[in-house]
């Protein structure tokens, strides 16, 4: 199979052959009739660390079936994201062993749902009770860690917890940190009320990550010792930032992004099991919920605390390029090369011998704000096949193979704002 598209990192059009699923060879493309700048870019599938659920249905749920784990795999596909995490967030650990196992299930009886959830991320519940740094969490499940439930919990998911999220303030923590690390889990930062100490020792006990940095903390801080400086200064830390342009403001994107290196952040959606459902108030199982017509999942009865994300990860792309200068190459990597990278897993880039999982998108102005774009996908392809949309293809080739059968750009899909 041939694919066509910009190269998102040097902008110049090529042809991809695809063999076997992984990319053969990256050759260059041009067409007689029609100028390069009209090609859609092309780019190694998304990949989304953290996915709460989607279209009413939470991971975090006794309601959770196989079917369903396999119906919001396949949402995460229209959005271009090939590889994502399931995030499990702070509930009775009955709940909790239900949803993986449930996951596991799903990965155990479907090579293409296995092929697209890249592990399970469990946020909480070994998590801060307080005010601000436990978000929408409730407070009634948040908890100490316990080296004994976590190990049950992964028994559940059969190995399949990758990322855990965690506060650190606990004085079990280093302990548990350097036990849960030896079992290959990455332990990440979160939802924490810890001081310098407490984010030095976890570092130095394995933590890797800041969870979204920014979010999931106290209203009010000192101005110069606390958890956000920390994590911002500790090099060892990588972070991911929910770049939909409501969980933090373009100037904070911009002075975490400068502060941490783009090599050091990582892109994550952390959308809802209510995205996708229309403005009203909800009832979940973190808390009342309510949806304001611009797509906010607010804490119902206040409009100050988020409850999550309505939009997926390619809205961040298109968002961290604008908020923080960043070029189209830095932005897809920071959702696709570096969470790979933090979990150990295939990075993605398009190259010989490299996964030929895809998304062709283009990006467009934004109507109400001519200085942001927006991301519109136009097919993913897993191994190189289609699993969403219609790979473009160009008209009057004139490199790479002969005798290839042209069709028109279809539809693309606008996820958001």
């Amino acid at each position: 199979m041939q694919l066509f598209g910009r190269r998102y990192d040097t902008g110049q059009p090529v042809c991809l052959d695809v063999l076997d699923g992984r990319i053969l060879r990256v050759t260059p493309a041009a067409t007689a009739t029609q100028a390069a700048d009209d090609w859609p870019w092309i780019a190694p599938g998304l990949f989304d660390l953290q996915v709460n659920g989607y279209g009413g249905q939470e991971f975090s749920s006794t309601d959770l079936t196989r079917e369903k784990v396999a119906e919001i795999v396949r949402v995460m596909e229209s959005f271009g994201v090939t590889r994502f995490c399931p995030t499990l967030t702070t509930q009775a650990f009955e709940v909790l062993r239900h949803a993986l196992r449930t996951i596991a299930v799903a990965c155990e009886s479907s090579p293409a749902v296995a092929k697209r959830i890249a592990g399970a991320h469990v946020e909480g519940p070994y998590i801060s009770s307080e005010d601000g740094p436990r978000g929408a969490h409730p407070p009634e499940h948040c908890r100490r860690p316990d080296w004994d439930e976590f190990q049950r919990l992964q028994e559940a998911a059969g190995g399949r917890v990758r990322l855990l999220t965690m506060s650190v303030e606990f004085d079990e923590s280093p302990p548990f940190i350097e036990r849960v690390v030896k079992t290959g889990v990455v332990v990440a930062i979160g939802h924490t009320a810890a001081d310098s100490a407490h984010v030095r020792r976890a570092v130095d006990a394995g933590a890797r990550l800041s969870t979204h940095l920014g979010n999931g903390c106290h209203c009010v801080l000192p101005r110069h010792r606390n958890y956000l400086w920390d994590q911002l200064a500790e090099d060892r830390l990588m972070a991911s930032i929910i770049g939909d342009g409501q969980h933090l403001p373009p100037e904070v994107v911009k002075t975490l992004v400068r502060a941490k290196t783009p090599s050091r952040c990582i892109l994550v959606s952390d959308m809802s099991g209510l995205a996708g459902l229309a403005p009203g108030r909800y009832g979940s199982r973190l808390c009342e919920v309510e949806i304001l017509d611009d797509g906010r999942l607010m804490v119902a009865g206040q409009r100050e605390l988020l409850a999550g994300a309505s939009w997926p990860v390619g809205v961040g792309v298109a968002n961290v390029m604008h908020f923080a200068g960043v070029d189209l190459a830095t932005a897809i990597r920071m959702a696709t090369e570096h969470p790979a990278r933090l979990l150990g897993l295939e990075s993605g880039r398009l190259a010989p011998g490299e996964p030929a999982d895809l998304v062709q998108f283009k990006l467009a102005a934004q109507a109400t704000d001519a200085g942001r774009l927006r991301l519109e996908v136009c097919s993913t392809l897993i191994e190189g096949e289609p699993v969403w949309g219609t790979p473009w293809q160009p008209a009057g080739i004139t490199l790479c193979s002969p005798g290839f059968a042209a069709r028109e750009l279809r539809g693309c899909a606008d996820p958001g704002p």
